[in-house]
């Protein structure tokens, strides 16, 4: 499936902005669609962050706080406004202005 994608390196947003808030409930691993997440003695643990799409379900159904991820951009934004405009995704990390597409 999607779990040996890799978006941009070492770009993407989303970090565990509160480790001790953790109580192991595990849905940002059933949530995530690339498999960024793992459970290690009963705390989330970021398995593979070049995997992530920023796409934000981990942190919106995170009810302790613990995730924080700044959902709607990168290759995530990129791929769903290609969608919508029916063109190739622009992630805008081009030095011209972001006329190239890179994801």
């Amino acid at each position: 499936m999607f779990y040996d994608q890799k978006y941009l390196k070492n770009i993407s947003s989303l970090k565990i902005a509160d480790p001790g808030k953790c109580p192991g409930c595990g849905r940002c691993v059933e949530v995530c669609p690339h498999n960024v997440f793992e459970l290690k003695d009963k705390k989330v643990q970021i398995l593979n962050r070049d995997a992530c799409m920023e796409c934000g379900a981990c942190e919106m159904n995170c009810a302790y706080g613990v995730l924080e991820v700044n959902s709607g951009v990168g290759c995530a934004s990129a791929i769903i406004y290609g969608i919508i405009k029916r063109t190739e995704p622009v992630c805008g990390c081009s030095p011209e202005g972001g006329t190239s597409s890179c994801c």
